[in-house]
């Protein structure tokens, strides 16, 4: 295993709840792929910690569904199906389609300026802003979203859906133009929350999160496609 967290400081008191914070980080960013192996003696070498606080860091991102324990391999860094990530991107529209909903009966001008100066903010960085600026960006709208809606379950809920998809870096798949799109689809559910439009807003919203599935989708169905070309010519030139 690669170096993985030479930049971190050392871990304080709370290890585990450190170590969760640390490899959930490495899953989100790519360090650590889908299917790729955990090697608890491996991570506590790397964290300069025990074993212990990593095995419980790993039971942790078990439940939270970023690992997947198997029986003599350990845990690897779970894997996601095409209907797994449809399913999972269905039940994210619907949660958002609600908060977007609440939202736009509860927003007031204060939150709606923040939405704004978000948008704006967006759509500069959709032009030519960096890929993490645009991922910063695109949080911000969506957790401001679940803010004004003021449901902590729906929150919670939305926010574990919303992660499992980026161990795949579905943001590093938006071209130019869908950033243009996302940044279009932003703006019009900021008109649905201004108009105090309820249907409207949930409606935009969950057309824009499937948006965001059928290029996952779309990007993961080409890799694997590409990945079992490779194997069959690999195969026929042994």
């Amino acid at each position: 295993m690669a170096k993985l967290f030479e930049l971190r400081p050392p871990l304080a008191k709370n290890a585990s709840l450190v170590a969760v914070e640390v490899i959930r980080e490495a899953i989100m960013d790519g360090r650590l792929e889908p299917g790729q192996r955990l090697k608890e003696e491996e991570l506590a070498r790397e964290l300069g910690i025990s074993r212990t606080p990593v095995r419980e860091a790993l039971l942790i991102l078990q439940t939270d569904g970023l690992v997947e324990a198997h029986p003599n391999r350990g845990a690897t860094v779970r894997s996601y199906g095409l209907d797994d990530l449809g399913d999972l991107y269905m039940l994210r529209a619907a949660l958002e389609g609600v908060a977007a909903r609440l939202a736009a009966e509860r927003a007031t001008p204060r939150e709606l300026a923040k939405l704004r100066r978000s948008c704006d903010r967006f759509d500069a960085v959709a032009g030519d802003g960096s890929l993490k600026e645009i991922v910063r960006e695109n949080l911000v709208f969506h957790d401001a979203i679940l803010d004004i809606a003021g449901n902590d379950r729906i929150a919670q809920l939305v926010r574990g859906v919303t992660e499992l998809p980026l161990v795949y870096k579905s943001y590093l798949w938006y071209s130019p133009n869908q950033k243009l799109v996302s940044a279009h689809y932003h703006r019009q559910i900021l008109h649905a929350l201004e108009a105090r439009n309820p249907e409207r807003a949930e409606s935009v919203m969950k057309q824009h999160v499937f948006e965001a599935r059928d290029v996952l989708v779309a990007q993961v169905r080409a890799s694997l496609a590409a990945s079992e070309t490779a194997k069959s010519i690999s195969g026929g030139e042994a």
